[in-house]
């Protein structure tokens, strides 16, 4: 299964579109308001089906994730010298992400492929593709990718 996340560029709040392959609307995401960042996503119902909630005063970034209103785990950034990563304190995934934080490759705790999720560059908006192997972890890939660009567009906005 192939999703296109895409940030809508005239918003006040994060907002994204998430299409399938053939274009049709899987999910809207909706920043809120928050200490951090809160995001809620939506199905093509809009119907709530998760959020991803950014903790804040905490050493990394770390963010809470939702489904349903039900607490599954967390999302957080490692202290890495080279290539980015991330625990993930959900179904034992693991990541790992390249040297310039635009490719991520997401196992199971067995070590096989779950998912990736790539930046395509030479868009207006961030624009990622998530390839994911089992339709029904959609979502939660989706968490992911929204906590890595909540982290990435954090850290920019501190850095400036």
């Amino acid at each position: 299964m192939k999703l296109l996340f895409k940030q809508r560029i005239f918003s006040w709040f994060d907002s994204y579109d998430i299409y399938d392959e053939d274009g049709n609307t899987v999910f809207v995401v909706k920043g809120q308001l928050a200490w951090g960042h809160k995001l809620k996503i939506y199905d093509a119902q809009g119907r709530e089906v998760g959020l991803v909630r950014e903790k804040i005063l905490t050493f990394l970034p770390a963010f809470e994730l939702y489904e349903n209103g039900k607490y599954i785990g967390r999302i957080k950034k490692k202290l890495t010298l080279f290539s980015p990563g991330f625990d993930i304190d959900f179904n034992g995934w693991q990541v790992d992400g390249n040297l310039l934080e635009w490719d991520y490759t997401i196992r199971d705790a067995q070590g096989e492929w779950v998912a990736t999720v790539s930046k395509e560059l030479f868009h207006f908006s961030d624009t990622y593709v998530l390839e994911i192997g089992d339709p029904q972890n959609a979502l939660y890939v989706l968490m992911f990718a929204l906590a890595m660009d909540a982290e990435k567009c954090s850290r920019e906005k501190r850095e400036k």
